[in-house]
């Protein structure tokens, strides 16, 4: 379907050489100001033609906003977003009607529909991501100005080169192998880079990652990718900060559920993980266990952060953060072997313009969805609240029903 979430539903709409792309949005919050320029700023991180690493395509993607805002306020009412395609070549796919691309949506999408759309990947496309990224500029606005809280995303893998150890993720590798002595839960570098890394420090870099060595290194890679005809993956990690607990609905809708469906619905995408991942299953549990603390505040948190920021599918206050493992881009202008759609050997050169690596690019949309998925668990527990605040307190329930006194836990303590 083309519609995500329950709360603030957001359907978007639109082929990646139609007259336009954009997204409907019901369940905005009424009251919160917003122009064209809160949107726009996301959209520029997204759009193509950025640098030399990614697709010449030259698109403004300037939205326009249809509906649900006047004088600059939302109504509450479904918001309409629109952005032109000014610069679609459909003439650059015609070698697509005899074959489907390799690893492309073009066999799939005719199997499905028994049509499919006559020139570039149409919904496939990442194209479409564009109103995904409108609709999640505005659920950030919302989130920001409501919470504080705030998402960034960053570009930690490009085909085998990653972060160095002391600002990636941990490694969590017990040595020797039947041992369980294990590296720190997580680095002191990489905590405070989950903690402080703005989008300014992020897009000082072409490829998105905000390590100046392994940024030229990447770039040197992508650029050997595209001088080759070629294609290279890589992943995003992110964060989101000041996420207030007991967001998530179990037992299917989990907060890590919904971030992994959100995050496994962007083009490209084949591997999500969170917190420690799938690393985090080669060490016990007196290891990989995040004790609880009292923190400054007054609040209960956790001294470390292996759970990523969720335990038993709901938020516990602490930092969230994610990694999104996106596939080599399918499209490639390198002759490759394969079969036309009569199953006749052949051998096709894709033609267009397209990126040899996702990941710089895919950034915004990683935040975009992130953003997605945390105003609808919001919106979901204020109204869980609201309905209980209507009811009369409950005084005659047993201790062990109930969070105890802030000053029983600092007598604990």
């Amino acid at each position: 379907m083309s519609t995500f979430g329950s709360y603030y539903r957001v359907t978007t709409f639109g082929e990646s050489h139609c007259s336009s792309v954009g997204a409907i949005i019901d369940g905005c919050p009424p009251g919160l100001q917003l122009t064209p320029e809160d949107i726009q700023t996301q959209l520029s991180r997204r759009r193509p033609g950025q640098s030399d690493l990614t697709t010449p395509r030259n698109e403004k993607d300037l939205v326009h906003i249809q509906s649900g805002t006047e004088h600059g306020v939302t109504l509450g009412t479904p918001i309409g977003l629109l952005v032109k395609n000014e610069d679609h070549r459909p003439k650059d796919y015609t070698e697509t009607d005899l074959y489907p691309r390799p690893s492309h949506a073009d066999y799939t999408y005719l199997e499905k529909y028994g049509v499919k759309a006559s020139s570039g990947g149409g919904r496939s496309s990442a194209r479409e991501t564009i109103g995904r990224v409108a609709a999640g500029a505005i659920a950030e606005r919302f989130l920001k100005i409501a919470y504080g809280i705030e998402i960034v995303a960053f570009v930690t893998s490009v085909g085998k080169i990653h972060l160095p150890a002391n600002v990636a993720p941990p490694a969590l590798v017990p040595s020797p192998e039947d041992e369980d002595e294990v590296e720190d839960s997580l680095s002191p570098e990489f905590q405070k880079l989950l903690s402080t890394i703005t989008r300014e420090e992020v897009d000082k870099y072409p490829s998105r990652c905000p390590h100046q060595e392994t940024h030229e290194r990447m770039t040197k890679r992508i650029m050997r990718a595209k001088d080759a005809n070629d294609s290279i993956g890589g992943t995003v990690t992110c964060v989101i900060r000041n996420v207030p607990s007991g967001l998530g609905e179990p037992v299917f809708d989990k907060f890590e559920a919904k971030l992994g469906h959100a995050m496994l619905s962007i083009p490209a995408t084949k591997a999500f993980e969170i917190g420690s991942g799938f690393k985090g299953t080669e060490v016990p549990g007196s290891k990989h266990n995040d004790p609880f603390v009292l923190k400054d505040d007054g609040k209960l948190g956790t001294s470390s952060n292996w759970s990523g920021g969720v335990q038993g599918g709901i938020t516990n206050g602490e930092d969230i953060y994610f990694r999104i493992g996106f596939k080599s881009p399918a499209t490639i202008t390198q002759e490759q072997k394969t079969a036309q759609y009569d199953g006749t050997p052949g051998t096709l050169a894709a033609r267009g313009r397209h990126d040899p690596c996702v990941v710089p690019r895919a950034v915004p949309i990683v935040e975009a969805m992130a953003a997605l998925v945390v105003i609808d668990m919001v919106l979901a527990q204020n109204a869980r609240k609201g309905a209980a605040a209507l009811l009369p307190a409950i005084t005659t329930l047993p201790l062990t029903m109930v969070m105890p006194p802030k000053e029983k836990l600092v007598q604990q303590q």
